[in-house]
Order: C-alpha cells, then structure tokens, then sequence
C-alpha cells in the first residue's frame, strides 16, 4: 500500500530531473547586456533607433498622460514627431531582472534619469522609475513588448 502512495511521487522527481532545466541566471545576464546595449544605442544614435531596434513588432509603450503607442513602427514615429530640435539624455539601470520558468519572458525595473534640452537651450529634467516587459526572440535575443 505504501508503494502504491509514494510511486506517483517518485514519478514526478523523476520526471522533473528528466525536464530540461532553462538557464534563467544566463538569460538575466543576457537582459542586463541587452539593457546597457540599449541605453548606450540611446546615447549614440537617439532614442528613436534604440526603441525602434529593441522593439518586438507588437511592442507598447506607455507615455504622457497614461498614451499608449502600439507597434514598433508608431514607437519610431512618436519618438521621431516628439523629439525633433531636441537634445535627449536618458539614462537608467535595472535594479532587479527576473526571468519566467520557461525561459521566454522576463521583466525589470529600475529608476530612470531623464533630460530634454530645446531648441533654445532649456533644459527640463525627469526621474522616475521605469518598469520592461521583455520577450525572447526565436534568435535567442530579447526585445521589449512593454515599456
């Protein structure tokens, strides 16, 4: 009777050691990478390409006024339209990186500095905290579909 009770048991540790374990301390590696990449993408080549090229095709980010930008082209476009004759500084680091069980999603968030100079020369500054949804790639990389 005892072993009729303690098999379904034993079946699932075996079945669990038999499971392909994914590697979520490499995939955090991978997504803080892919985080300072983007930022530094940010710096060099504006914010416009770097949301654009770390954009999954059904990205969404949300911006003033609780507006939500659907899709990696109208992401490029809203950065385009909202910072022309603007100098953009935006830095930020995740202070915490978590990966799903199964490998394919993950989220971080972290504080976030942000600063505009216009045409003019005025210079407005932003903090916060910011919060990514990101999604592996079948290439193995990982894009953002929420920001």
């Amino acid at each position: 009777m005892n072993n009729i009770k303690t098999f379904p048991l034993l079946l699932l540790i075996f079945y669990n050691s038999c499971s392909t374990p994914i590697n979520t301390l490499k995939d955090r590696n991978k997504i803080a990478v892919t985080e300072q990449a983007f930022e530094k993408m940010a710096e060099e080549k504006g914010l416009a390409e770097a949301f654009y090229f770390y954009a999954d095709m059904n990205a969404v980010i949300k911006r003033e006024n609780d507006s939500l930008i659907y899709g990696r082209e109208s992401i490029f476009k809203y950065y385009i339209s909202k910072l022309s004759n603007k100098k953009t500084t935006l830095k930020w680091k995740p202070d915490f990186i978590e990966v799903a069980q199964n490998g394919d999603l993950a989220y971080t968030f972290g504080k976030y500095f942000y600063c505009i100079t216009d045409s003019a020369g005025k210079k407005t500054t932003y903090k916060g905290a910011f919060h990514t949804v990101w999604k592996k790639q079948p290439d193995g990389t990982w894009r953002y579909v929420w920001d």
